[in-house]
């Protein structure tokens, strides 16, 4: 079955505990958003993937994330599972690959240009509200240090991507006039 009905009076049980938490919980709005920015960025893999072997790449760097995202929720959710320094140096290293690609920029950037690139922008603002939440859900399950570089080296991975995005698809970028 795809339901249990345990929920229905508003609660929620974390991995390997028989406790209940209120489903408005702070820990449960995080795991909602990460598994929002999980999907969203299925949505950027899945654009990446149709538009050809030029995009090869981001998908991969997309999918990897994505697994990762899963090792965030396990935490989270109370299992033994947890970000390690190498996922974080592996962003860190993706980041600088792809700065080496792109034109930097010098100012914000209007989101857009591409749909892969839009999509990617709009991931990176949902990580950000990830970043939050989980720092916000640190009462009822802290996690460990590196999740939390991780979180936040991921709203500038995905901001690096989005760049790559566009120029891969020599779109220019627009910048915001004020």
């Amino acid at each position: 079955m795809l339901y249990t009905r345990k929920g229905d009076d508003g609660t929620s049980g974390l991995f390997g505990s028989n406790s209940r938490l209120p489903k408005d919980c702070p820990l449960f709005e995080a795991l909602g958003s990460v598994d929002e920015l999980n999907s969203l960025l299925g949505i950027c893999f899945a654009k990446a993937t149709a538009a050809g072997p030029t995009y090869e790449r981001v998908a991969e760097l997309l999918r990897s994330v994505q697994q990762d995202l899963f090792i965030v929720q396990a935490e989270l959710a109370g299992a033994d599972k947890k970000i390690d320094q190498p996922r974080v140096d592996r962003l860190e290293v993706s980041i600088a690959e792809i700065e080496q690609e792109i034109e930097k920029p010098t100012s914000f950037v209007i989101a857009g240009g591409t749909e892969l690139s839009a999509h990617l922008d709009y991931a990176r603002a949902v990580s950000r509200r990830v970043e939050r939440q989980v720092i916000a859900a640190r009462d009822t399950k802290p996690v460990c240090p590196e999740t939390g570089k991780y979180l936040n080296r991921l709203s500038s991975f995905l901001y690096a991507l989005a760049r790559l995005a566009n120029t891969l698809a020599q779109s220019a970028e627009e910048r915001p006039t004020y």
